[in-house]
């Protein structure tokens, strides 16, 4: 009798077929101009999808009812785990990953396939090859190198489980979120190769199937990235949420280079130009996500994440010399095709600015990029062992990024084509005067530091920009349509979704940018050694430690250090960070945080130990507090939130964007 396990394998094994069957039967239909030859392709297509979605049910269903005679069940869960991390241990290895990535690309191939858009329908047999292609290859990869089907040696009455680590409400979201990003990303780059093989290139057919796909991979990318910062942040104890570590870098990467096609986009939809920018940048984009899962499952970098090197690296390296090689081969064949309509004749105009911006971009990618290649690069040449450094990416990246975010300010005042230089020096007074005004306050709030006071101009600058001109915008059309301020505001929010949710999204970098900043320049940390009745001070904050309880036994203790925080005379809240031990993983943190508008205050139970006393012989713990306070914190977090509806703001036009390709109201006056 057939294991479960055995009828997995069998799905992705049949998954396989169907892909092969119908990348070919595609290729001779359009060969042969046979519609029933494409009818079937698309049929088995969906299959494909049937197949693979077949073998994530099997996986899970193995997962939930904690059927040990599947290896990667055995390793990833156990009978004590709740639910969600049952599911969640569907990504937590190797293979589980590959196989929910691979399954995602399935599909959007399905997707792609019973689309009935008119736009890039002559694309879609293409691009759905190219697709399955990529569906075809993780399959490979499971069948042969990872497969999340195989036994183990002896079957197990319990499992291993998860990292207790990774038992955080941020391994449901975030792995799930970064894998989907870079599936969905496989969709522009079939459009984009489609366009080129079939030489539709004059129209914006291939665009506009690409761009509604980059976005949400953009904005998958986004949020998977802004919460596995929180995670690092609540769950590991250090007090940071951005170590530059290369899995890390592998998520920021294609984040930026997609951000870079989406302006590209818009300039080739509206000016024809940056024809082949376009092309190349969502090839780069494909490649990074092929490129920074190569680099961290192959052993070639190590990492602080749990992957670990496999035999896929040997896969994932020729895959991604293929995915770059053709792509760019082929639009370097076709590069006279892609001569742009017109050419940006001066800087001074929001073409100009938009080249700037990308430019930016690749720089902040390219510095990314060897910050993160800098060990085994170093180890190759010259023999030394080198560990990446956090202030190569904080020199190289962080001036690169802010003047990203200045730029977003400037472009959101600057007009297309030509601008007087008159009109824009009164379009940036205010804001200039503005972020003058918040330097002023900060300096007399006792701020010193250069680096703070230069971020939060530009930061301040760029926010009152994008501000003042929504409001004028806002103010044109309430003159215009004679409407109140509330329902101008509406009416051309709701007409011009693309525009001014893009004016949210850079409101929401702002915010997050001041959350960093606040945090990175301004944290203070103070550790002290405590028995029960002692104080210490942090700041304004005084923390008395009470006492340390435990709780459970055996195979996990948790211990409880209760904290009372005073600020000035104020009682104004009770902490308690823990540490769990693990029998099988050693000591865990959780940390306590407490939020506000202005800071959080961040304690951590370092190590503890039981003590006698002198005075009358009794034992207590003496614990070790770390204590942080790190200014302006929550303020990353909200910024995340309004990222995310600035995002589906852009991502769900309206049936007509009036606006989309016009000026503004306020710039046509």
């Amino acid at each position: 009798m057939a294991t479960i396990g055995f009828i997995g394998f069998v799905f992705l094994v049949l998954a396989l077929v169907a892909c092969i069957y119908s990348i070919a039967a595609y290729f001779f239909s359009l060969r042969t101009h046979n519609p029933k030859l494409g009818k079937s392709a698309r049929l088995v297509a969906l299959a494909a999808t049937g197949f693979f979605s077949a073998a994530v049910v099997i996986l899970l269903f193995a997962l939930i009812n904690h059927n040990f005679e599947i290896k990667y069940v055995a390793s990833y869960s156990s009978t004590t785990m709740t639910l969600p991390y049952l599911i969640s241990a569907l990504w937590a290895g190797n293979a589980g990953s590959l196989l929910f990535w691979g399954w995602i690309v399935s599909l959007c191939a399905a997707v792609v396939v019973i689309r009935k858009k008119k736009n890039g329908q002559e694309l879609v047999p293409y691009a759905t090859m190219i697709i399955l292609a990529v569906q075809a290859f993780f399959l490979l990869l499971l069948i042969f190198t990872q497969n999340p089907f195989l036994k183990p040696e002896t079957i197990p009455l319990e499992g291993i489980g998860l990292n207790p680590m990774l038992e955080n409400p941020g391994m449901i979201i975030h792995p799930p979120l970064l894998l989907a990003g870079f599936a969905v990303l496989t969709v522009p780059f079939a459009f984009a190769i489609s366009a080129l093989i079939t030489k539709k290139l004059d129209n914006n057919d291939w665009l506009a199937a690409a761009r509604r796909w980059a976005l949400l991979g953009w904005i998958a990318l986004g949020l998977g990235n802004l919460i596995g910062a929180w995670w690092a942040y609540a769950e590991l104890g250090w007090g940071g949420y951005w170590a530059w570590d290369p899995v890390e870098n592998a998520g920021l990467m294609p984040w930026l280079t997609v951000t870079a096609f989406l302006h590209a986009l818009l300039m080739q939809q509206r000016k024809g130009i940056f024809k082949t920018w376009s092309m190349a940048l969502i090839f780069l984009t494909f490649s990074l996500t092929i490129f920074g899962t190569y680099i961290t499952r192959s052993g070639v970098l190590e990492s602080v994440h749990d992957y670990s090197a496999s035999a896929a690296g040997t896969f994932l390296l020729v895959f991604l010399i293929i995915t770059f090689v053709v792509p760019f081969g082929l639009l370097i064949y076709r590069r006279k095709d892609l001569k742009s309509r017109s050419e940006i004749s001066i800087l001074l105009s929001r073409e100009g600015t938009f080249l700037i911006n990308n430019l930016l971009l690749l720089g902040a990618t390219l510095f990314i990029l060897i910050g993160t290649l800098r060990p085994s690069l170093m180890k190759l040449f010259s023999g030394v062992e080198v560990s990446s450094n956090q202030s190569f990416f904080n020199i190289t990246v962080v001036p690169v990024l802010l003047a990203i975010i200045l730029l977003a300010g400037i472009c959101s005042l600057i007009a297309w084509r030509r601008q007087s230089g008159k009109r824009l020096l009164r379009s940036l007074l205010w804001p200039t005067v503005a972020a003058l005004a918040v330097v002023i306050i900060t300096l007399a709030f006792g701020v010193r530091n250069w680096v703070a006071l230069s971020a939060y101009f530009l930061c301040s600058f760029s926010l009152a920009a994008i501000l003042s001109q929504w409001l004028r915008d806002v103010l044109a059309y309430k003159r215009k349509s004679s409407l109140d301020f509330i329902s101008s505001f509406w009416r051309l929010l709701m007409a011009n979704r693309r525009r001014y949710g893009a004016f949210i999204v850079h409101i929401s970098i702002v915010i997050i940018a001041i959350g960093v900043v606040g945090s990175s320049l301004f944290d203070v940390e103070q550790e002290a050694e405590l028995i029960p009745g002692d104080q210490m001070t942090i700041n304004e904050y005084t923390l008395t430690y009470n006492s340390l309880t435990m709780e459970g036994s055996g195979e996990k203790m948790l211990f409880s250090a209760e904290v009372d925080v005073y600020k000035g005379d104020n009682f104004i809240a009770k902490m308690f960070p823990k540490v769990t031990k693990h029998s099988s993983y050693g000591y865990v943190s959780e940390v306590a945080i407490r939020s506000t508008l202005v800071e959080d205050l961040y304690l951590t139970l370092a190590g503890f130990q039981q003590v006698t006393l002198t005075e009358d012989g009794s034992q207590v713990f003496l614990v070790v507090i770390i204590a942080k306070v790190n200014p302006l914190m929550l303020w990353m977090w909200i910024g995340g939130y309004i990222l995310l509806a600035g995002g589906l703001l852009t991502f769900w036009p309206g049936r007509k964007e009036t606006a989309e390709l016009a000026e503004t109201p306020a710039q046509a006056t």
